[in-house]
C-alpha cells in the first residue's frame, strides 16, 4: 500500500511490539496529527516507561489494550488494518473485519511498496536466514556499498527509510509470517530449504511453504531468485517463479550460479567461472554453513560485488548467537549454544558440524507440533546423555 494512499485512510496499528511501534513512528512522521488507533493483548502497563510515556503524549491516538484487543476491528474506524506478524490472519475478527471491507496489510508490505524494489534483497528458508543475511550485508558493506540490515535480525525498515539515500540497500530477513500477507516480492530473493516450522501456528505444513513462496511469488523477469538447489522444496518453488534463477549446489554443478569445486566455491555465469573461495577459509562450522555462505555470494554477485571484498567479509565473519556459538570451556567440558536450532534437522545438523567429540545433548522446550522420529533414529552413538526439557521432552 502506497503512503499516498494511507494518507486518505483511517488506521489501525495491530500489535504494539518492535514492528507495531516502529510502523507508529513511521506514521506520525508523515502525519503528525492524523487520529490512529492501537490495539495490542497486552495492557498498558505492561509496555516500557518510554512507549507509555510516548503513548500519552499524542492526543491523536485511540488505545484499545488488553484482552478484548480485537474489538476495536471495525471497518468504520479502521480500513486499514497493519497487522503484526504474530496475530494469525485467520482469527475470526480479523476475517470478518476483512469481510466487512478493512484491507488488511503489514509493515513489511508497506516497506515493499514504498522503497525502490531494485535496492532490495529479501532472505527467508526455515533456518540460516539471520547468517545469511548478515554475510550479504557484511559483502556489501565490505565492497563500500551503502546497506543497511533490516527484518528479523535488524531494525523495522521503516525506522529507516527515511534517513538513508535511496541508492541504499535493504538486506531483510523475512519470517513465514512477515510473507504471508505481503503481495509484492524483494528484487532479489533468497531461498534456503524450508522443513516443517511453526507448526503450531499454521494449519499444516503446506500453509507454511506457501507462505514462505511469497518472497518470488510477485518476482518478474527482471527480478532474480537465488535457491538451494540440493533439496526438492526450494528447486519446487523455482519451477514456478517468473524471475530469473540462481541456483546454488553443494552436489551439482550449475550454470549460471554458484557450486562447489573440489574445495572451492565458484560464482558461474554464462561464460566465466570464478573460485570465490576456499572453504576451508569459511570460519563458520558446518556444511549447512559452506550453502549459508554459497547464498550469500550469489546475491552480493548480482550486486556487482567482486571476489575480494566477499572473500574478505567471510573471514572477518563470526556465528551469531545461539548458532552453534562457542560459549566456552568449564571443569574441561565444552558448551556450545544452538538454541536457535528449534527442528530436529538442525540440531542433527550441528551435531553433525561437531563430530563425534560431542557426548552430551540439551534438547526439548516449546511444543511446535515436530515429528522427532528422525531425530531419535539419527542421534550418533558418541552421544552419551540426553537432557530433556518440557513440553516436548515426552515425545523426544
Amino acid at each position: 500500500m502506497l503512503v499516498q494512499e494511507l494518507a486518505r485512510k483511517s488506521i489501525l496499528i495491530l500489535g504494539f511490539g518492535v514492528e507495531g511501534q516502529a510502523t507508529y513512528d513511521f506514521l506520525r512522521e508523515k502525519w503528525p496529527t492524523k487520529p490512529l488507533w492501537i490495539a495490542d493483548q497486552r495492557t498498558i502497563g505492561q509496555f516500557s516507561d518510554e512507549v507509555v510515556r510516548k503513548l500519552a503524549s499524542d492526543p491523536a491516538i485511540t488505545l484499545n489494550f488488553g484482552p478484548n484487543y480485537l474489538g476495536v476491528l471495525d471497518p468504520e474506524q479502521c480500513e486499514v488494518i497493519v497487522k503484526t506478524p504474530g496475530i494469525p490472519a485467520s482469527l475470526e475478527r480479523i476475517a470478518n473485519a476483512r469481510k466487512a471491507g478493512c484491507v488488511l496489510t503489514s509493515h513489511s508490505q508497506i516497506f515493499l511498496s514504498n522503497y525502490p524494489r531494485q535496492k532490495i534483497i529479501g532472505v527467508t528458508g526455515t533456518k540460516g536466514k539471520s547468517t545469511t543475511t548478515s554475510l550479504i550485508y557484511q559483502m556489501l558493506r565490505r565492497a563500500g556499498l551503502q546497506a543497511e540490515l533490516a527484518g528479523n535480525i535488524g531494525r523495522p525498515p521503516l525506522s529507516r527509510i527515511a534517513h538513508v539515500s535511496r541508492g541504499t540497500y535493504f538486506v531483510h530477513e523475512f519470517s513465514s509470517h512477515q510473507l504471508a500477507e505481503i503481495h509484492s516480492s524483494p528484487h532479489i530473493a533468497v531461498l534456503l530449504n524450508i522443513v516443517p516450522e511453526h507448526l503450531d501456528y499454521y494449519s499444516s505444513f503446506a500453509e507454511y511453504v506457501s507462505a514462505k513462496e511469497n518472497i518470488t511469488r510477485f518476482q518478474q523477469s527482471g527480478d532474480f531468485l537465488v535457491f538451494n538447489a540440493d533439496y526438492p522444496i526450494p528447486s519446487e518453488i523455482a519451477g514456478r517463479t517468473r524471475a530469473a534463477l540462481r541456483p546454488f549446489s553443494t552436489k551439482a554443478k550449475v550454470r549460471p550460479g554458484c557450486y562447489i569445486d573440489g574445495e572451492n566455491i565458484v560464482w558461474s555465469t554464462s561464460d566465466v567461472d570464478e573460485r570465490v573461495i576456499t572453504i576451508s577459509d569459511i570460519p563458520l562450522a558446518g556444511r549447512f554453513n559452506v550453502q549459508n555462505v554459497m547464498a550469500a555470494v550469489a546475491a552480493a554477485y548480482l550486486c556487482g560485488v567482486r571476489r575480494q571484498a566477499i572473500r574478505e567479509a567471510v573471514k572477518e565473519f563470526r556465528a551469531l548467537p545461539h548458532r552453534l556459538e562457542l560459549v566456552g570451556t568449564y571443569d574441561g567440558v565444552t558448551f556450545y549454544d544452538d538454541s536457535i536450532a528449534t527442528v530436529p534437522e538442525a540440531t542433527l545438523a550441528a551435531l553433525d558440524a561437531l563430530g563425534p567429540r560431542v557426548q552430551t545433548l540439551i534438547v526439548g522446550g516449546h511444543e511446535r507440533n515436530q515429528d522427532f522420529a528422525e531425530l531419535g533414529a539419527r542421534i550418533p552413538s558418541n552421544i552419551k546423555t540426553v537432557i530433556l526439557f518440557p513440553s516436548t521432552c515426552q515425545q523426544i
